[in-house]
């Protein structure tokens, strides 16, 4: 547990975080004021969808973006809800006409910087179905270089090569499989 008493400190901390001087997660507390409140307030916040989907085989869709394996996610739209925006993400980023979503799974929350300004992304996940008889197509205008059903192995090959706040999701996809 890290106390901080201050903005200041609040992003003396973070600034620890991004440049990787202090590993795995940390809980911090505000002493006199809302610590949360601080850090939402010094970043963009961006909210998110996407789908954890799994086909007649259990086997996990996945997608190659950039050059690290991710899933099917995106911004969710003005107006747009959560779950109509996660299926929408899901078939324009793989080419998929029907998707079906099957309950909420969890949340994630990751920052990233874009033109020079902190961002904090939530992205609520959903788990979804497909059929693995649709033909997958990468949404290439959104850097998606390949997209692909995943069995165990493929999986596990993911999660080296993935983002660190992706890890809890795949874990909940190991809990799908029998």
């Amino acid at each position: 547990m890290i106390e901080v008493r201050s903005r200041k400190e609040l992003r003396a901390v973070v600034d620890e975080l991004n440049i990787g001087a202090v590993e795995g997660g940390v809980d911090v507390r505000g002493i006199g004021f809302d610590a949360w409140q601080a850090f939402g307030d010094d970043h963009v916040f961006v909210l998110a969808a996407g789908g954890l989907v799994v086909d007649e085989g259990g086997r996990l869709l996945a997608i190659k973006r950039l050059g690290k394996w991710d899933l099917p996610k995106g911004k969710v739209g003005k107006g747009e809800s959560i779950e109509v925006g996660a299926v929408r993400e899901v078939q324009e980023e793989c080419g998929l006409k029907v998707v079906t979503l099957v309950r909420p799974l969890m949340s994630t929350w990751h920052t990233y910087e874009r033109k020079g300004k902190p961002h904090l992304k939530r992205t609520d996940w959903f788990l979804m179905r497909a059929s693995s008889h649709e033909k997958l197509t990468a949404q290439s205008e959104e850097d998606i270089e390949e997209v692909r059903w995943l069995d165990e192995g493929g999986v596990r090959m993911m999660e080296a090569e993935t983002y660190p706040s992706l890890l809890p999701v795949l874990k909940a996809w190991h809990s799908l499989s029998p």
